[in-house]
């Protein structure tokens, strides 16, 4: 006769689902640690009051226990001895006493419990958001323009602060449990070693369910993130003031609601379909949990009917057959809600763990102050991370100090990559870029970044005060009212700030009460302003007068020079008018620098600057 044996591969596939269940639940239950270390850093005393509350608790149940056994058998030698009623309360008074003062130490236990889960609920929710926020405020700008950090930025947030509450709770619970059972433990084990291993064995299976189904809830939600954020992002769209005017104008409210409404029907039909075969589990080993204890419950009245025991030894081993089977349930589904939350963590975790791709400097040095020598890019080369093709190649550039030029070229030839590397929002892949003669790299980057002054074409519209918006330009001096009075004068901000009701106080936006809305144009002064506010040693205007009139735009241009005296200013712009007033002009094309010089030499050169000038020339006759 053959002898069937198991192929290797079918060995493996055997031992595959075993081995991935103890590898999530080792990595689910590493994060318990890390979570108390959270919890600690939030609120110290609310740990220990926790701590203290679950030791004392522990003991509750065993006590009230045997306190109910004492009572009992009292009131029964008390009929049976034929003393009198007197005598007989008087001989239980003393256990009904303790009894009740076991009972109010019960209720001041759980009216404690409330009161430092609370505490710590808060704390732990700020703590945990702000360890988010602060992540990523250190990481690069490349993590930003990815879209799988804002799945992993969603995993993160999602239920972050409650778990890990959840899993303080949970722990002290088990313990509380583990101590509880230890102290039941050799009533059940004196009375029946074999009842015992009923009543635990009837709760396993429904531990081993709730696991699968916490493992399948995590992935389900971990997998969801991309389209719960683009839900969101509807949700965004059809309530916020930028976007309220094309949404009635184009008619897209009721269409995008429909997407918003598509989304919550999916996830609510994917939870539901899991709710059910969870629930239905649960309540068919439930079923048999409650079968077990009947059994016992039965098996001790059979004693107390042949008189092996008595009736206070039979309250005394209800109580604890039924405490301890609830505590072994209890015990059991604290250790599935462990996994679960702890599977959820893993998420704010591995988030907390990113790593910023730009290598800080150790020995980081300040920025010079004026510069010297001026910026250099030198065979600059540069793709951005997941991406084949380069957004600059092979680009070569001296900026002299005190030098305006201007930055020329179609939409994605280069020009804002090229800003951002210049104020390290990234590295080069190739080549350098050097101030004053010293790679970017070498420099202190917050003292770097304080030495250039930035307005980018999509500049942020701060929802508040004036004042704030303008000095948010340079943070540290926002009680420098001179400072703000000035920067605001510059970039034309002040004129108007002097319509406003409340002045530099008046909140900007109608985001907030008594907030006042400005147009496009007001709202590029206010952050023309905030670029002024900074005392930097290089300026880049990034289409900063897009939004302008006519008339104003030629205002700030004719004071050019004035207003970057001493400063080098890189100046982005598709208005030619704007553009000639640099001393220099570089065109940007493909990546490439293809022209560089004066507003008169390319015009000479009859190239691509000379086609474009004209093109738009010809528009304005």
């Amino acid at each position: 006769m053959a002898t069937l044996t198991s192929s290797p591969e079918s060995a493996a596939r055997e031992r595959r689902p075993w081995a991935e269940r103890w590898n999530d639940a080792r990595a689910a239950f590493a994060n318990v640690p890390r979570a108390f270390a959270l919890v600690w850093q939030a609120h110290k005393g609310g740990t220990i009051a926790m701590a203290l509350i679950t030791l004392i608790a522990a003991f509750m149940p065993i006590s009230q226990a045997w306190v109910g056994k004492l009572i009992v058998d009292s009131v029964v030698n008390t009929i049976n001895s034929g003393a009198g009623v007197e005598a007989g309360f008087s001989a239980t008074l003393p256990y009904l006493l303790i009894e009740f003062g076991l009972i109010t130490l019960a209720a001041v236990l759980s009216q404690g419990r409330s009161l430092v889960e609370h505490m710590l609920n808060a704390r732990l929710a700020h703590t945990i958001n702000t360890a988010i926020i602060r992540k990523a405020l250190a990481l690069d700008l490349h993590y930003f323009e990815d879209a799988a950090f804002y799945d992993k930025l969603q995993n993160a947030r999602r239920e972050a602060d409650w778990r890990a509450l959840s899993i303080i709770n949970t722990s002290f619970q088990l313990v509380q449990n583990l101590i509880a059972l230890a102290t039941f433990a050799v009533g059940l084990l004196v009375f029946s070693p074999w009842i015992a291993l009923v009543l635990f064995g009837a709760t396993v299976p429904a531990f081993v369910a709730q696991t699968k189904y916490s493992k399948l809830n995590f992935r389900l939600l971990t997998w969801r993130a991309p389209e719960n954020r683009r839900m969101q992002y509807i949700e965004h769209l059809l309530t916020v003031d930028n976007s309220a005017k094309e949404v009635k104008l184009f008619g897209l409210g009721e269409p995008l609601l429909k997407r918003y409404q598509d989304f919550f029907w999916k996830f609510y039909r994917e939870d539901e379909h899991l709710a059910r075969r969870r629930s239905a589990v649960s309540l068919l080993w439930g079923v048999v949990a409650s079968l077990s204890y009947y059994g016992a419950y039965a098996y001790i009245i059979w004693r107390t009917l042949a008189q092996t025991i008595t009736l206070g030894d039979m309250t005394f081993y209800l109580a604890i057959f039924r405490q301890s089977q609830q505590t072994f349930q209890a015990l059991f589904y604290s250790t599935g809600q462990l996994f679960e939350s702890g599977l959820f963590l893993e998420n704010l975790f591995s988030f907390l763990k990113l790593v910023p791709q730009m290598p800080a400097n150790a020995d980081a040095r300040p920025v010079p102050r004026p510069l010297q020598h001026g910026i250099e890019f030198r065979n600059v080369s540069f793709r951005y991370p997941d991406r084949q093709d380069w957004a600059l190649r092979n680009l070569s550039l001296h900026v002299g100090p005190g030098e305006k030029l201007a930055l020329v070229g179609a939409n994605g030839a280069g020009k804002t990559t090229l800003i951002k590397l210049l104020t390290r929002l990234y590295d080069p892949t190739e080549g350098q870029i050097l101030l004053d003669g010293v790679d970017l790299r070498e420099y202190n980057l917050d003292d770097l970044r304080a030495a250039i002054g930035v307005i980018f074409q999509d500049f942020v519209r701060y929802q508040v005060s004036a004042r704030e918006n303008i000095a948010f330009g340079q943070i540290e001096h926002l009680a420098d009212e001179a400072r703000i009075l000035a920067a605001a004068e510059r970039g034309g901000a002040d004129e108007v700030v002097a319509k406003l009701p409340q002045g530099y106080d008046t909140v900007l936006g109608r985001w907030f009460e008594k907030g006042s809305e400005l147009s496009g144009g007001q709202w590029q002064k206010v952050a023309l302003g905030r670029a002024f506010m900074r005392d930097s040693e290089v300026l880049v205007l990034d289409e900063p007068t897009a939004a302008l009139d006519a008339e104003r735009e030629y205002e700030i241009f004719q004071r050019f020079r004035e207003l970057t005296e001493g400063r080098i200013a890189l100046l982005i712009s598709h208005r030619f008018s704007t553009v000639r007033m640099a001393d220099r002009i570089a065109v940007i094309e493909g990546g490439e620098l293809t022209e560089l010089g004066t507003h008169a030499e390319l015009m000479a050169q009859n190239g691509s600057y000379a086609r474009l000038f004209n093109m738009q020339a010809e528009g304005y006759r």
